[in-house]
């Protein structure tokens, strides 16, 4: 059975919560680094555009060059998704427009114009995949304490493929598999668990971060995520670490948890909600503390503690 109060197994006040200097400095680093290999193949797609437009004498002459069609479309700043609602000779005009207005103009530069452009519309998508860098360092690094925790227990674990979102047994060589993992499940004595990311819950009408159940792959379906009795834990992990925005992760977590918290009570059911944070202030921890103390919130931890999370992974594979 789990101990009462878990939190005591790895806090002992409010400080124990707040993120340290060389934790914050030590997860920007670990941001630029992602936001590097992000952009890796971005720099390569560019290279390769370059050295395909570079075979045109004119800009008009890129028209006959088939394989980088797509890339000049990119260019031409429509989107991959925009694209797919376009008909041929909507991309033609569009292509077209582009060498008129921004190409020809360049004059003999009109192949760095081009490779310029397709930055910008390539940049603007990557930019917004890297706003939630933060939560997916987080996911990942949460993932894998729990993976070590259930493989030191000797207990074997299935894993879902976010890429083809089917299941896949545990691989003798596990690593990187947290890049593309939507959820896991073990078993607990008698008694299947199943963790689930990022899921819409139903009858809440809103997104939670970390939805713990009370069954097997095989029983997981639509009808489960619709039943609040096999709910066991809920939880918001929170891996932005900026301390300037700290504050505001935390009021869209706290808003989160207590929906959950009043939907559940109104069913005369309880589960166990927890918050897991990377840049955690004073005030913050503080607040948190109290919640913990008072029973409101089960458990807690901060993200950039090894001790901590690997504290609340065991918690969270003992439920």
């Amino acid at each position: 059975m789990p101990m009462q109060k878990p939190y005591l197994q790895h806090l002992t006040s409010s400080e124990d919560l707040v993120t340290t200097y060389e934790a914050v400095r030590a997860g920007f680093v670990a941001l630029a680094l992602e936001k590097n290999r992000r952009a890796t193949p971005l720099v390569a797609q560019a290279r390769s555009l370059q050295a395909s437009a570079s075979t045109a004498k004119t800009p008009t002459d890129l028209l006959s060059i088939e394989d980088i069609q797509p890339a000049l479309l990119t260019a031409a700043a429509i989107s991959d998704k925009a694209a797919g609602h376009l008909q041929p000779q909507d991309k033609v005009k569009a292509i077209q427009e582009l060498i008129k207005n921004f190409l020809e103009p360049a004059g003999r530069n009109f192949v760095e114009e081009l490779v310029f452009r397709f930055l910008i519309t390539r940049g603007d998508t990557l930019g917004g995949s890297m706003r939630n860098i933060g939560g997916a360092l987080a996911q990942r690094k949460l993932t894998r304490a729990i993976i070590s925790t259930l493989t030191v227990a000797g207990k074997a674990y299935k894993w879902l493929n976010s890429t083809n979102n089917t299941w896949a047994q545990i691989m003798d060589d596990d690593s990187d598999i947290e890049l593309y993992l939507r959820g896991l499940s073990w078993q607990k004595e008698h008694h299947h668990r199943t963790l689930i990311y990022n899921l819409t819950v139903p009858f809440l009408k809103n997104n939670v971060d970390l939805c713990l159940f009370s069954c097997s792959i095989d029983e997981l379906s639509p009808a489960t995520y619709k039943s609040p009795t096999s709910y066991v834990a809920m939880g918001e992990l929170k891996g932005g670490i900026d301390p300037a925005g700290a504050d505001e992760h935390w009021k869209t977590a706290l808003t989160a948890l207590s929906r959950i918290q009043k939907a559940f009570s109104d069913l005369g059911l309880k589960p166990h909600t927890f918050f897991i944070g990377t840049a955690i202030e004073k005030k913050m921890a503080t607040e948190i503390w109290n919640l913990l103390e008072e029973g409101t919130l089960k458990n807690a931890a901060n993200l950039t503690d090894d001790n901590q999370i690997a504290s609340v992974s065991r918690w969270l594979c003992s439920l």
